[in-house]
């Protein structure tokens, strides 16, 4: 089925006339897309999402694991029983995708593998331990995308994640590099001096 259509293949899928579409886009209701050449285009993507979406009950559950550094890879595999244990209780066929990425990184492999089967309509459910598993900053919008894609998110454990401080340290430790990277590039003593002494002390804070 194609998800762009003319004027009459929408008007037949809404079940209205080619005038009421007409009158609807005079009226800003409903805006068709137009092509290179100003032909209508409507999307049935967004008109009928139901001919696109499988089905709620045939759609995947996801839970999703993360750590910030390969020294936390023992935590990565708790989390991973944690999800599995939870989603076996609660008799979901499920499956589990993990990164292993700073919390800033909105490029890792598997988060970018969520999105796209959350965005795609595969996903039902998603299954967190903690919010921060999923972003540092920006997690209330992958929340957005999944509600806007009627995905159910449910976060194990609401209280504070035991491994914040450390991936928070990694995640400042990130930071810092690229800006060392950048600052260094000035040959400026006083500003690598200052990024080592802030990089030494976020290490040792997270010791």
């Amino acid at each position: 089925m194609d998800r762009y259509v003319a004027i009459g293949e929408a008007s037949k899928a809404l079940d209205v006339s080619i005038t009421t579409l007409r009158r609807w886009e005079a009226e800003g209701k409903l805006i068709p897309e137009r092509t290179a050449g100003r032909q209508r285009r409507y999307d049935l993507a967004k008109l009928k999402p139901e001919w696109f979406h499988a089905a709620q009950e045939d759609r995947k559950t996801i839970a999703y694991a993360r750590v910030s550094s390969h020294d936390q890879k023992d935590d990565l595999e708790r989390q991973k029983q944690v999800l599995e244990l939870y989603c076996a209780k609660q008799g979901w066929t499920f499956e589990v995708i993990a990164d292993l990425g700073s919390g800033m990184n909105y490029n890792k492999k598997g988060l970018k593998r969520l999105l796209e089967e959350i965005i795609e309509g595969r996903v039902g459910r998603l299954v967190v331990a903690h919010k921060d598993r999923l972003l540092r900053f920006g997690a209330e919008l992958v929340f957005a995308i999944c509600e806007a894609k009627d995905v159910e998110v449910l976060i194990i454990n609401q209280g504070v994640d035991t491994t914040f401080e450390q991936d928070l340290a990694e995640d400042v430790l990130e930071i810092i590099t690229v800006f060392s990277a950048r600052l260094y590039g000035s040959r400026s003593r006083k500003n690598r001096k200052l990024l080592d002494g802030v990089k030494r002390a976020v290490e040792e804070t997270s010791c």
